[in-house]
């Protein structure tokens, strides 16, 4: 177990917990008021921190395994993007607790009952179907976001260039109100997942 305390916060103490090679990364932050052992390392501008191979090859797969959300770097929509439409849906998994499945549905229920007959048409002039672009916001509960399949949210939409998927803080975990272990229930949980898709050229 590795302790970290910030010197620009040093209220905040951060601990990344390694249990076994088996075990995936976790990390937390608590109150300094509430963890009395001071911590190994104290980071700075000026004092970088040395990690010992092992360690830098564990926070090097958290970092990747972060990186497969492919958040946007920039907001949703982009204002570099000329924006023509916006749908929007909402998506649930009530049996089997899988937020990909929710995002999906949510995508699905946001271009469903929309045709944009534009881009093959010709109607905007100067722009043909090949520069159809499509950007998503995602609200996912932040607890659940680490397990979104990107991939799978993307293979919903059928044409358009994928510019941007930016997932925030949103949806809910709720209650089904029944526990139903045929169908992969782990809990009662249900996952619930916002989705607005922005189509532009």
């Amino acid at each position: 177990m590795i302790f970290v305390r910030s010197i620009k916060s040093p209220q905040i103490v951060t601990f990344f917990f390694f249990p076994s090679p088996s075990t995936n990364l976790h990390s937390k932050s608590i109150l300094k008021s509430q963890y009395s052992t001071p911590p190994l390392f104290n980071l700075s501008a000026n004092c970088p921190l040395s990690l010992s191979p092992r360690i830098h090859r564990r926070l090097t797969a958290m970092a990747a395994e972060h990186s497969q959300l492919n958040v946007a770097a920039s907001p949703v929509p982009n204002s570099s993007m000329k924006l023509l439409f916006v749908e929007m849906g909402v998506g649930y998994d009530q049996h089997g607790q899988d937020i990909t499945s929710a995002a999906m549905r949510a995508c699905r229920d946001a271009i469903s009952s929309n045709s944009i007959p534009a881009f093959r048409r010709g109607s905007v002039p100067g722009v043909t179907f090949d520069e159809m672009k499509l950007e998503i916001k995602l609200g996912v509960p932040r607890s659940l976001q680490q397990l979104l399949d990107i991939d799978k949210v993307k293979s919903v939409f059928p044409y358009g260039k994928i510019m941007n998927i930016e997932v925030v803080d949103g949806g809910l975990i709720c209650s089904s109100g029944v526990h139903v272990e045929e169908m992969g229930d782990k809990n009662d949980d249900c996952y619930i997942v916002n989705a607005a898709v922005y189509v532009g050229y």
